[in-house]
């Protein structure tokens, strides 16, 4: 591995129809009715899925740093349903049958998660797991749709037994550039993640209040 631990260690193809150019994609799969607009800090096409394999560049985990809240308690306690409703204005289910597929999406019992230099800490119930990580580079995914998606990797290189052995970022953004929320994949197969589209668990900062979070959901 590099000594900076960043770069491209495969393209990996999760279904659909091949494609022979460049198209779609971003650094996660595109959720139904999420994220098909122009982040502050990103081009709009790659929010959508649409880039170039040339625009992809390992990321370092100083890209997560920071201190984060599951976005799944929202969802639970119905602070989440002003998002299900807008969404239902311009998409393709009803608020009930949003709020159905964000609740496969979202589902977690980590409820927070910091990052703090390579250590990287888990909270179920209150109580921490911890682990240091290394980047393990990136794969691109390419979804049924034909849009793409980038899974920046990390394996743990010591910690406690019980931290995943590898995660998983997904935040439609394709280089390096901080977060600003994102979807994280844990788990001991590294494969096997790569493979899941079902759920993944969300996370906003934790300085964000509910009212905080919904705004900022309202404007993406």
């Amino acid at each position: 591995m590099a000594k900076d631990g960043l770069r491209q260690v495969g393209v990996i193809d999760v279904g659909g129809m091949p494609y022979n150019i460049a198209v779609a994609g971003g650094s996660g799969m595109v959720h139904e009715g999420e994220h098909d607009h122009a982040h502050d800090h990103g081009d709009a096409q790659i929010a959508k899925g649409y880039f170039e394999d040339s625009q992809v560049a390992g990321r370092a985990l100083s890209d997560w740093a920071g201190d984060w809240q599951s976005v799944y308690p929202y969802l639970q306690d119905r602070t989440l349903d002003p998002v299900m409703a807008h969404k239902a204005e311009t998409g393709s289910m009803t608020a009930a049958e949003y709020k159905s597929y964000y609740e496969t999406g979202y589902k977690t019992d980590v409820e927070r998660i910091t990052i703090n230099g390579d250590t990287v800490t888990f909270y179920e119930n209150g109580q921490p797991v911890a682990a240091e990580y290394a980047s393990d580079g990136y794969e691109i995914l390419t979804y049924p749709k034909g849009n793409r998606g980038v899974r920046f990797i990390f394996e743990k290189s010591e910690g406690d037994e019980a931290a995943p052995e590898f995660i998983q970022f997904s935040d439609h953004i394709i280089a390096p550039a901080k977060a600003y929320h994102f979807h994280l994949y844990w788990g001991d197969d590294r494969t096997a993640l790569l493979e899941e589209l079902e759920n993944w668990p969300t996370y906003y900062p934790s300085s964000l209040n509910a009212d905080e979070v919904v705004d900022e959901m309202l404007a993406h």
